[in-house]
């Protein structure tokens, strides 16, 4: 076999360098089962009740190991909400068909029913959601663990969503006024402040339709069939 220059490439013979990764993918995939046994521990039992111990146990290591992949309480958290980010609900197929359509207005509609998908998911596990808010809250000090992770959440929503919303201005479903940039920022705004309310108050607050009535205000949706 050649090199795109020409040269000659030495082929590996079969499970050549499998040894040498050997470590490091079982490394990664003990770190992956520890996040989550932390995902169900905390999703369940809420960030205070939650415990190192816990996690531990259901992985079957002591917590000395633990501290290993994970040199503290924090960076466990942070990993677990990371986790949480990588996993994208889609909104029901039955939700879309209704209410989405075809043409600007539908992508539109795709757009809101993506966030609204995300909110009800996450009304299914509370404890990850006040995890989120006691960790957004402290992250806010300089020396925080999980501050970066932070940062770089809410600027990749931010851009994601001005990406989004500025496509649906060039659509002509963006209403007349609204800046994709601001709009952006008050997504997400309005969804950690709702967010917040109803961990105080589940009953009282609607995360889903919260979100869904101000995309209604910023974009031109189909008409409700």
């Amino acid at each position: 076999m050649s090199a795109p220059d020409g040269s000659a490439v030495r082929t590996p013979a079969p499970g050549a360098g499998v040894r040498r990764r050997g470590p490091y993918a079982k490394s990664a995939e003990r770190r992956r089962a520890i996040i989550d046994a932390a995902f169900d521990v905390f999703a369940s039992r809420g960030y205070r009740a939650g415990s190192f111990r816990e996690v531990a146990e259901r992985v079957g290591m002591s917590q000395t190991s633990l501290l290993h992949y994970f040199p503290s309480k924090e960076a466990l958290l942070v990993a677990v909400l990371a986790r949480r980010d990588d996993v994208e609900p889609e909104p029901d197929p039955d939700e879309v068909a209704r209410r989405a359509g075809e043409g600007a207005r539908g992508r539109a509609a795709r757009f809101a029913l993506s966030i609204e998908a995300q909110a009800e998911a996450n009304v299914g596990i509370p404890g990850v959601i006040e995890l989120y808010a006691v960790l957004s809250g402290e992250a806010v000090t300089a020396d925080h663990p999980g501050r970066e992770y932070f940062v770089e959440r809410f600027e990749n929503l931010r851009r994601d969503y001005v990406e989004e919303l500025t496509a649906l201005r060039e659509l002509g479903v963006l209403r007349d006024g609204v800046d994709p940039v601001r709009a952006a920022a008050s997504i997400v705004a309005l969804w950690d402040g709702i967010q917040l309310q109803w961990l105080f108050d589940r009953d009282a607050v609607d995360m889903a339709a919260a979100l869904r009535d101000y995309l209604s205000l910023i974009l031109r949706l189909p008409s409700p069939s």
